[in-house]
């Protein structure tokens, strides 16, 4: 594989982007930041107020890292599906990729980094606007950057997989619906898994969102486990692995049709 063809595939994404980005500044930019002005400051002071701390830590520094990381992944998420059914199907650019000397696997690679990028640029601006309302009490909070990528590429590779090998975007919502929603619930993004019911509780450790979450939030709150951590990190990459080989067969298998 080579890694200058995927990256010729970023380089064209990024041309669009640079383009269109006016379109597309809601949801990379002020949507996930509306998400903490509203629940971490506003809904954080009553959550503050009768409960006194979540896990030791005010509302907004608990919630902050997991609206981090949820925002990006439910940004990757619809990106990795809709645009890959119009690369393959409705507009085709992916098989006009695969006309030069980039392969399908390459074109894969290409689309989960952009994605990556894409999300990641957003959990930027997030973790600026997060640190100046005070929901970042840890210097090493910026280091909350590298599961925020790290976990939206393992979704964008899984959606993106998936979708080249649909023929319509009929299933698309519901997996948002009936799929990332009730990730995005409960993953410990809003209140501590300890508190869900005990036969529940083990479902939400084989949770990406809840992995990437943790790691999140020992970076912001400077609380870390190395063991823990370590074992986030090695669940994410797993993850990351088995999406990225899934869709490196889908793409070769769709694009060589």
């Amino acid at each position: 594989m080579n890694a200058s063809a995927a990256v010729r595939v970023v380089e064209r994404e990024l041309q669009l982007f640079r383009k269109l980005w006016r379109g597309y500044a809601f949801s990379t930019f002020l949507s996930p930041v509306l998400y903490l002005a509203a629940i971490g400051v506003g809904l954080g002071d009553l959550v503050n107020e009768n409960t006194g701390s979540i896990n030791g830590f005010d509302y907004l520094d608990f919630v902050t890292p997991g609206l981090l990381v949820a925002s990006a992944v439910q940004l990757a998420a619809p990106e990795s599906l809709w645009p890959v059914m119009a690369g393959m199907k409705w507009m085709g650019q992916f098989h006009g990729m695969v006309a030069t000397p980039i392969t399908p696997p390459e074109v894969f690679i290409g689309f989960v980094l952009w994605t990556t990028l894409r999300t990641t640029l957003g959990a930027i601006v997030f973790l600026v606007v997060a640190a100046m309302l005070g929901g970042v009490p840890s210097a090493w909070g910026v280091l909350a950057l590298l599961p925020v990528a790290l976990t939206a590429a393992g979704f964008s590779a899984l959606f993106a997989a998936y979708s080249a090998t649909q023929q319509d975007d009929q299933s698309f919502p519901l997996i948002m619906r009936l799929g990332l929603m009730p990730l995005f619930l409960f993953s410990g993004t809003f209140f501590p898994v300890e508190q869900l019911p005990d036969a529940i509780e083990p479902l939400v450790y084989l949770s990406p969102l809840w992995h990437g979450v943790e790691l999140a939030r020992d970076a912001t709150t400077g609380d870390f486990d190395a063991l823990a951590g370590l074992g986030h990190v090695a669940f994410l990459v797993a993850f990351l692995a088995a999406g990225a080989a899934w869709g490196m067969r889908t793409f070769s298998r769709r694009l060589a049709s």
